[in-house]
């Protein structure tokens, strides 16, 4: 039996990503007491209904505050040996989340006459934290569309087997902040850059002149055989302690030819060994 524990501050995505577990078969709570958890799962595998193997439940700051600090309690008292269980944690600048209430013009269900939005998503974050500390993936959603929370969802935490690492790269610019849901993150601002190099500067990555410039860069291929060597000895020992998922990001400055390279060529590396691997490229969508 798969159970997902999807929790986030409000104004992340959960409502989104609980829709698309429910679209694939999942048995979906919203909003359900965290302590009633062991007890919802008893219930379910007392049933032994296939229809019911799998069951997401969101938990979110509307808990009991009493509830929310017992967390840690509250899920060790669900049985591992019987249960694949994990733990989804959606998040988002608080600027993204002040402007996404704005927009919407909903009312935060911290709020009241003493509390403002602002001190209310602030209020968030520290109750959520003893849930957020136990994810076995984080999502940041701040630059993510509706379209780009459900594909993650989707090759990301639906197709999970069980005891399977999932490994994704992802490219990025540290102009444009680094990704807070990344577990690795690299600099390769020291490389070659094509982005002084007139012909390259339009391109990515992904194009054969830049693959081809940077692919004679012998910098470039030191950085790259020590990173695979680096993850090559390292990810089996995040294996053996139960890591579902590891989100290795890779930067330079405005994550348009380096990051982008590397991420791909590392991606068909550990393709031959790893099966659940995707790689994102979070600047691309602007090119």
């Amino acid at each position: 039996m798969k159970v997902i524990i999807v929790s986030g501050r409000s104004g992340s995505g959960k409502s989104t990503c609980l829709h698309v577990l429910e679209d694939l078969g999942y048995y979906c709570v919203d909003n359900m007491p965290a302590s009633l958890l062991a007890a919802l799962a008893e219930r379910i595998a007392k049933e032994n209904n296939n229809e019911l193997n799998r069951v997401a439940v969101s938990i979110d700051a509307r808990n009991l505050s009493g509830d929310l600090s017992k967390f840690r309690e509250i899920f060790d008292r669900l049985d591992a040996s019987t249960l694949d269980r994990q733990i989804i944690f959606l998040d988002a600048e608080t600027d993204t989340l002040l402007k996404r209430f704005s927009e919407t013009r909903r009312k935060h269900p911290l709020s009241n006459s003493d509390l403002g939005l602002l001190e209310a998503i602030k209020l968030e974050k520290e109750l959520l934290a003893p849930i957020a500390n136990l994810a076995n993936l984080m999502i940041d959603t701040s630059t993510l569309t509706l379209h780009d929370l459900r594909d993650i969802v989707r090759d990301r935490v639906a197709n999970h087997k069980p005891n399977i690492l999932a490994l994704q790269f992802q490219s990025f610019g540290f102009k444009h902040g680094i990704p807070k849901d990344a577990d690795m993150v690299f600099d390769l601002r020291c490389l070659p850059n094509p982005y002084w190099v007139n012909t390259l500067r339009g391109l990515t990555g992904l194009n054969k002149e830049v693959i081809d410039y940077l692919e004679a860069q012998p910098e470039v291929e030191k950085m790259y055989n020590d990173l695979k060597g680096f993850l090559e000895n390292w990810i089996p020992s995040f294996e053996r302690n139960n890591r579902n998922y590891i989100t290795v990001a890779l930067g330079c400055t405005g994550g348009q030819h380096r990051s982008v390279f590397l991420s791909e060529k590392l991606k068909k590396h550990f393709s031959q060994t790893i099966s659940n691997i995707q790689v994102r490229h979070r600047e691309l969508s602007n090119f």
